[in-house]
């Protein structure tokens, strides 16, 4: 008894299927209940029952059970899981079955009893049911497509062994039941009798794999299904058909016999591998008729070359009516035709000829780039092609470059040129050998069939033009030598006349002399020194000196040469030392370099010879010349020389003896590298320009006018004479300012002073712009004048010599002089210096002269100085540029 492996559906299933349960759970319905009997214990994977599922749910794609002891099929087999053991009590699971589209569930509740009791018994004799051999194989079925009936057509019976025991019926399932096509089979359920309903199309379908069932009354299953294909059985009823309508193909004209020029196809839809769709392949007509030349493959469809009459030139299209037919080509066989369209491609098979054998053509002499002759050809290959285009050569005759052949794109003919002036009085005439080939190569048997290419002979006559003279070489040489005397003579520009070939009545002219050295003699073009030659004036690396010579005939015709004379060198130049100042760092450098050149040829040349020049003995003692290479000497001196610039005067000489001393100014320096003496050097010697002279009588003048003005100030200072006697305290202003404080000076009475605004009037007359910041401020004093000054505010711009007393300074009209300051302020300075340089307990301190950082503006602490006051002062730069009456004043603040 054959045994059916029953479906299991996959995991994934499962995991749909409850999610579709727990969507679909409120349109679940129940269905008719169905109660299956079965024996006390089932092994894993035994059919337990059949349930019909479709006429619950027909549409349902989700069948779940719920007792994992049970798998449900999608026909509606149920299968055990695993062994399962019946006690005495019932057993009961449901089948869900869900349609994920509609959202619809059903569920079948499947009730599972013993089997205590038989049926029907066919021999009541037996009182145990014992199990015989069972028949569960029917032979294989089959049935003709397109069979005529009559129908319904009887196919086969399919039998279960159980039927001996059993009151069996049977029923069907599968493609062509309850699958379409439907309704296409059926069985009889109690006889078993299978049948067919109508035709069938094997094309369709050919094969039916349906499935039998045999079960009893109360839906137990008797047997495992049975699968139980149907084969449909093949009917020559379809015409094979080719894949395309019209085939395209093309092949060159030079194919070769055998060549393959394309394949053609045919499908059919009857079975595979049977006389039905064994296709044969022939060529019904062929246009034009004749020559045959094509035949085609009856297995494969391949179409190939027969003949060697393949011409482009002749046939350029052939049209095939193909035909396939089945049943191998059998006259009963169904068949279908086709067109085949080959086109026939160019090859190079007809080479280029020209029409005539000679041509002849003329030019004028001297004429260049012009068209002389066309040169037709005649080809039958596919025009405007590279097997059509021609190409020219010049085989013979054209040595000297003067012709050039081309090709017109539009006629294909040859078109030759003159490109270089021909001169009739050299030939008259010129033969030239053309040949002509394709733009692509022959094919092989042409090639063969020629030996050498098409060639045509074309003679070029030259006609005779008065033309004027030639200057042939376009530059001659000439050599003269260096120093020759002015009105040396030699042999100067010859040209001739090409008619005659003699220059005798030509006459010549220099058009260009770079230094107007020569002069052309206008006869016979012989050149002559005008100045002395100087090779070594003329333009560096360029030893021949070029004159344009213009030669002209009597018509006034004219050619144009160039005279090169190159200038023999002579030793009239002594070598030069390049070398004025040099820099020496002792002892870090124990020597320099000394080097020269020779602006002469270098046979006149190094190697040169350096020597100290007549020197004095302690010039020779200190220094020493020794050789380093032949343009070069060493100059060494001796350890114990000083510091300071020496002048070393050196005598160079040529190989020919020339000779010349240049002293060479060698500054022996302390340093490391030259550049620092350099620069030390430069800063030394600088030379004042116009601007700054012109600067210096500028200031000068103005010295004599501020002297002319103090002289005016002595005389009027002479009418009153008085001084402030706290002049010199409202002026002395401390010195050692650490950082910006408060605008205040401090007075000497100890009083807090304040200070001027800048637009304010300064003491004594108009106070000087002040500079802030390190800036320098001038005082100037002036007699008389009513000034009203600001209060003390704090806060200022310029710091002045105010009194700070808040009212008004009533000061004469004329200047102090300097002696006047002077004998006023020195005894009151040397006093507050002397308080200036004690601390508190008066003894001496000296830390006035340290130097104290900026700790900038606003800083509580002032200054840590001796000298200082709650508050100081910045910008004092002045004080800097007070006189040389305040040096002994600077002395003293500057000891340490």
């Amino acid at each position: 008894m054959a045994t059916a492996q029953p479906r299991i559906p996959p995991r994934g299933a499962l995991g749909r299927l409850l999610l579709s349960l727990a969507v679909f759970s409120f349109a679940c319905e129940g269905c008719k209940k169905v109660t299956l009997n079965i024996p006390s214990k089932l092994e894993a994977d035994k059919i337990v029952g059949r349930v019909n599922l479709k006429e619950c749910l027909r549409s349902a794609d989700l069948i779940q059970s719920s007792d994992p002891d049970f798998r449900v099929l999608d026909d509606g087999s149920v299968y055990t899981a695993s062994t399962v053991v019946m006690s005495d009590e019932k057993r009961s699971f449901t089948i869900w079955l869900s349609d994920t589209k509609t959202q619809t569930q059903k569920e079948i509740k499947v009730l599972l009893e013993h089997q205590k009791k038989v049926l029907r018994k066919r021999d009541a004799k037996e009182a145990v049911l014992r199990r015989s051999k069972r028949r569960w194989a029917p032979i294989p079925c089959s049935m003709q497509e397109n069979s005529l009936g009559p129908f319904p057509l009887f196919l086969q019976q399919v039998q279960s062994d159980a039927a001996q025991n059993y009151t069996i019926f049977y029923s069907i399932s599968g493609r062509g039941v309850d699958q379409e096509p439907l309704n296409l089979f059926f069985i009889e359920k109690d006889t078993g009798n299978l049948y067919c309903t109508r035709p069938v199309d094997r094309e369709e379908y050919d094969i039916f794999d349906l499935i039998a069932y045999a079960s009893t009354a109360d839906g137990y299953s008797a047997d495992l299904p049975l699968p139980l294909p149907i084969r449909v059985e093949d009917e020559n009823d379809n015409h094979p058909i080719f894949t395309e309508a019209v085939y395209n193909f093309e092949v060159p004209e030079s194919s070769r016999v055998g060549t393959t020029v394309g394949v053609v196809c045919a499908t059919d839809r009857d079975e595979p591998d049977t006389m039905h769709t064994r296709l044969k392949y022939s060529i019904l007509e062929q246009s034009p008729r004749s020559p045959g030349i094509f035949a085609v493959h009856p297995s494969t469809g391949v179409i190939t070359i027969t003949s060697h009459y393949l011409d482009r030139e002749t046939v350029e299209k052939y049209s095939l009516i193909m035909k396939v037919q089945d049943m191998d080509g059998q006259f009963f066989g169904l068949m279908s035709t086709s067109t085949c369209m080959i086109t026939v491609k160019d090859s190079n098979d007809n080479a280029p000829t020209f029409k005539q054998n000679t041509y002849e053509a003329s030019v004028e002499e001297n004429a260049y780039n012009v068209e002389i002759l066309r040169i037709p050809v005649e080809d039958k290959d596919l025009i405007n092609t590279a097997n059509w285009r021609a190409n020219f050569t010049i085989l013979k005759g054209n040595e000297n470059g003067h012709f050039k052949i081309s090709t017109d794109k539009e006629t294909n003919e040859g078109v030759l040129y003159v490109v270089k002036p021909l001169n009739y009085e050299e030939s008259h005439q010129v033969i030239l050998e053309i040949g002509v080939n394709n733009e692509a190569p022959f094919t092989r048997d042409v090639a063969l069939r020629m030996a050498t290419m098409n060639r045509a002979l074309v003679t070029v006559h030259v006609r005779d033009q008065d033309e004027g003279p030639e200057c042939s070489p376009a530059a001659q040489y000439v050599r003269i030598k260096e120093n020759s005397a002015v009105g040396s003579k030699v042999n100067g520009y010859k040209a001739y006349d090409p008619e005659t070939n003699s220059g005798s009545r030509l006459r010549y002219k220099k058009l260009h002399d770079p230094k107007g050295w020569i002069t052309v003699d206008e006869i016979s073009g012989s050149i002559m020194t005008s100045k002395i030659l100087d090779r070594e004036a003329m333009t560096p690396g360029n030893d021949v000196y070029n004159i344009t010579v213009l030669a002209i005939d009597q018509d006034g015709r004219s050619c144009t040469g160039t005279l090169a004379v190159n200038i023999e060198d002579m030793n009239d130049n002594p070598p030069e030392i390049l070398q004025s100042y040099v820099t020496v760092c002792k002892p870090k450098m124990k020597y320099t370099d000394i080097s020269a050149v020779d602006p002469d040829e270098p046979i006149h040349g190094a190697p040169f010879y350096f020597s100290l020049a007549n020197t004095s003995p302690e010039t020779n003692r200190m220094w020493t010349l020794t050789r380093v290479n032949d343009t070069a000497a060493r100059l060494s001196y001796q350890k114990n020389a000083e510091f300071q610039e020496y002048s070393v005067p050196i005598t160079v000489k040529d190989r020919e003896g020339q000779s010349t001393t240049k002293t060479v100014r060698v500054n022996l320096c302390d340093c490391t590298h030259p550049s620092q003496c350099l620069a030390a050097r430069r800063s030394a010697e600088v030379i004042l320009g116009k601007w700054a002279i012109l600067a210096i009588l500028l200031g000068i003048a103005l010295l004599f006018s501020v002297l002319l003005t103090l002289v005016c100030g002595v005389v009027g200072a002479k009418k009153k004479k008085g001084f402030p006697e706290d002049l010199a305290q409202q002026n002395l202003i401390i010195s050692n300012t650490e950082a910006p404080g408060d605008d205040k000076v401090c007075s000497g009475n100890g009083f807090m002073t304040q200070t001027v605004n800048s637009s304010g009037q300064g003491f004594c007359g108009t106070m000087g712009s002040g500079v802030k910041n390190g800036g320098q401020e001038t005082i100037e004093m002036v007699k008389g004048g009513h000034q009203t000054l600001d209060s003390c505010r704090g806060t200022g711009h310029h710091h002045t010599l105010d009194s700070c007393r808040g009212g008004p300074v009533e000061v004469d009209n004329c200047r102090y002089t300097y002696s006047e300051w002077h004998n006023f302020t020195q005894p009151r300075l040397g006093e507050k210096l002397h308080l200036c340089n004690q601390n508190e307990d008066h003894v001496p301190s000296q830390d006035y002269v340290l130097t104290y950082n900026y700790e900038g503006r606003g800083s509580p602490a002032g200054s840590v100085g001796c000298c200082s006051e709650k508050q100081e002062e910045d910008g004092l730069d002045f004080l800097n540029n007070l006189g040389a009456k305040f040096t002994t004043l600077a002395e003293t603040c500057t000891k340490g």
